[in-house]
């Protein structure tokens, strides 16, 4: 991956996060919604959005439902804010590794305490 495309997915990351946390009034996304990663196409024209929840798993499909449904206000400030002739277009994908960190953190307590007991 290019320094340039790596600061673009960073600057997107960062955009997409500030506008769910100001801008956008969904009540469908319900809380904190993370952006842990994007993966922006070399040519710029599609970009992966990653996105976690700490809560509720049934709320997955929701809140991806809602994210697309914003897809296209996001795009449109996206290109206003990065200051980018054209927009990639935006993708959602849920990003499980929260959950599986977790996981593991529970797995590595409970083999911590097997390994205490007499």
């Amino acid at each position: 991956m290019t320094r340039r495309l790596e600061r673009v997915n960073s600057l997107i990351r960062e955009e997409i996060s500030d506008l769910l946390r100001r801008e956008i009034k969904d009540p469908r996304l319900g809380g904190f919604v993370a952006v842990t990663t994007v993966e922006t196409a070399p040519d710029l024209k599609h970009a992966i959005v990653y996105v976690s929840h700490i809560g509720d798993p049934s709320q997955r499909k929701e809140i991806l439902n809602a994210l697309s449904a914003a897809s296209g206000f996001l795009h449109h400030e996206l290109t206003k804010r990065l200051n980018m002739r054209r927009a990639p277009d935006l993708t959602f994908q849920w990003d499980d590794s929260i959950e599986r960190g977790e996981r593991l953190l529970r797995l590595m307590d409970e083999v911590a305490a097997d390994n205490d007991r007499p």
